[in-house]
């Protein structure tokens, strides 16, 4: 699977991606459609930090635009002179350049460029987890929630364009290891907030990537970083296996003492197999459970996000009889499954697993239709794919086909071999 994989140790903000894209083998001239509907310019070049050479992109707003960005230059777009990076736009949000608008006004932006089908999807998609996260900070509906600083024309040309470049690159999966938040406190329109700002943790909070604190004080996941990774990366805990065809570095805004200021990005082969997933494992031993409260544990800790619930016999003190039960859970949710564990056992300890992950499947579910003395049934089928799409797993729901066995007259194994044959040969 040709696979697009970022490295988040320092953070991302929508320019870092631009110029990391760039660096990995985007052509920049696929942002033409930006600079036309928006009458801005990019402007690629080559800085370094930390001893680490990088590719850095400036947002120039035409004069007329309140950008304090607008430089006497006659060069070409896209001109590729090497120079400082210390622009105004990425990781700070008191100064994006260009009007506020309200999510409706940057659909109709966005539709004004006519992009081909698939970036437009993917833009609009960025911006609607934008508004999303800042309607739920500030108590307002969708459409009439302003971006302020996230919805001006530099902000929309790191949206558009990464989603530009990223098609440009021709990637079929895109993943993101840990990303950095960084630390410390950020002015913004309302005034000062701690890192990371609420719309990052609004976004963030439904991710399947893991943030780290650190590893300096200031901002280093922005709200159009963080917007734009939820949207199209898959979480990993470490970089996938890849044969590297290229890698670039994006570099932020500030030189950060002793760390790299920049966002890497490789591109290549791989990143197949199952997908990693983080976890928290729970357990409590029970030696004094009725059988119909440890019947009823999957259901109820389910109930309130357990992935897998085992109990297994164990030998407590004394030798008495008694039970180990373990949950998988999501890290996010493991408060809380702990908590109506301990309200259904009686337990008065829960013990927490070191987080870690488990590799898992991408699963589907797909109906198949047989035919039987020219009556129809459906049955459903679970098809579990790994990250290449390959299927290596199909597998009829028993439920579905007890029903068609009882109504057609059939043993269930015929309806199960039944079900799952007509899937496999589509």
């Amino acid at each position: 699977m040709h696979t697009l994989a970022f490295d988040g140790r320092m953070g991302a903000s929508g320019d870092m991606l631009l110029g990391a894209l760039i660096a990995a083998g985007a052509d920049p001239a696929a942002l033409d459609p930006v600079e036309a509907e928006l009458g801005i310019r990019y402007r690629v070049g080559s800085t370094t930090k930390a001893g680490i050479d990088a590719t850095a992109v400036d947002v120039f707003l035409d004069e007329g635009n309140g950008s304090p960005e607008q430089e006497d230059r006659t060069d070409h777009d896209h001109d590729h002179d090497a120079h400082s990076h210390d622009h105004s736009h990425a990781h700070t949000h008191a100064e994006g350049a260009g009007p506020a608008r309200t999510y409706p006004e940057v659909v109709t932006v966005v539709e004004a460029m006519h992009l081909p089908s698939a970036v437009e999807r993917d833009a609009l998609a960025v911006f609607r987890r934008l508004g999303e996260a800042e309607a739920a900070v500030h108590g307002t509906d969708l459409d009439n929630t302003h971006f302020h600083e996230v919805g001006t024309d530099d902000a929309i040309a790191d949206v558009v364009g990464v989603c530009l470049l990223v098609a440009d690159l021709g990637v079929e999966r895109i993943v993101t290891t840990p990303v950095a938040v960084g630390g410390g406190t950020v002015s913004m329109s309302h005034g000062v907030y701690p890192v990371p700002v609420p719309a990052v943790t609004e976004l963030v909070a439904d991710a399947d990537w893991t943030i780290r604190g650190g590893p300096v004080d200031r901002e280093l996941l922005t709200p159009t970083g963080a917007a734009i990774l939820t949207e199209l990366a898959d979480g990993v805990e470490r970089l996938p296996d890849l044969a590297v065809d290229s890698l670039g570095y994006g570099a932020g805004d500030a030189d950060v003492p002793d760390h790299p200021n920049v966002l890497r990005a490789l591109v290549g082969d791989g990143g197949g197999g199952l997908r990693q997933e983080s976890i928290t494992v729970l357990e409590t031993s029970l030696d004094d459970a009725t059988p119909e409260v440890l019947g009823g544990l999957q259901e109820t800790l389910t109930e309130v996000g357990a992935l897998d619930v085992s109990i297994l016999p164990a030998t407590m003190k004394k030798s008495r009889p008694g039970h180990l039960v373990k949950v998988v859970v999501d890290p996010a949710d493991a408060e809380r499954v702990a908590r109506r564990l301990a309200e259904e056992t009686g337990t008065l300890g829960v013990r927490e697993g070191s987080a870690g992950h488990r590799w898992v499947a991408d699963r589907t579910f797909e109906t198949a239709t047989l035919q039987v003395d020219g009556d129809a049934y459906d049955v459903g089928v679970k098809v579990a794919t790994d990250a290449d799409g390959t299927v290596y797993d199909v597998s009829a729901e028993y439920d579905d086909a007890l029903a068609v066995a009882g109504t057609a007259d059939l043993p269930v194994r015929t309806v199960l071999r039944r079900a799952e044959a007509a899937i496999r040969e589509r």
